[in-house]
């Protein structure tokens, strides 16, 4: 499993975009994750799946609501990762009204995860491989801080706990 002070892995994520701009093109559009991080403070947060109940009810809505505080406490972007396609990504954030504050980032095939060491076998729940519920504050690509959910539970990763985390690292 990752930890602090490790480099994230090489790789993409990718991301539905809504409205053309900046090189990127309506759809899903695959973003390098070392560019992507390079020289910027992104504070990451993972989950099992898109629509679950405590990820919508809970998780997502907490990252949105402290978006603005979290910015202010050094964070250049905030990104959802979830073992969930690119449209389906798009649909939970139009969903979670995330635009402009969550970057919700599609790891669909598990590459990711799988590469941090926090995936989840739920294929007995019939949900296949998904990723455990983590946050993790990220700077230049080096993990920071890193809070890794016990089974079943939302206790360590919410936004508060980042937010603080993220103040404290400023």
């Amino acid at each position: 499993m990752i930890k602090v002070g490790d480099k994230l892995p090489a790789g993409s994520l990718q991301e539905f975009i809504e409205v053309e701009g900046e090189g990127c093109s309506l759809g899903p559009n695959s973003f390098d994750i070392g560019q992507a991080t390079a020289g910027k403070t992104i504070a990451i947060f993972a989950l099992p799946g898109a629509f679950t109940p405590t990820c919508s009810a809970q998780h997502v809505p907490g990252y949105v609501a402290k978006a603005d505080e979290l910015k202010a406490a050094g964070v250049d972007e905030i990104w959802c990762v979830s073992v969930n396609d690119a449209f389906v990504m798009g649909a939970w954030g139009r969903d979670q009204k995330t635009a402009g504050k969550v970057r919700m980032m599609a790891d669909g095939s598990a590459a990711f995860t799988n590469a941090v060491g926090l995936a989840l076998d739920l294929t007995a729940r019939g949900m296949g491989v998904r990723s455990q519920r983590y946050s993790m504050l990220v700077k230049d690509g080096i993990v920071k801080t890193l809070n890794v959910e016990a089974p079943g539970k939302f206790e360590v990763s919410g936004a508060d706990a980042l937010l603080a985390q993220a103040r404290a690292a400023a």
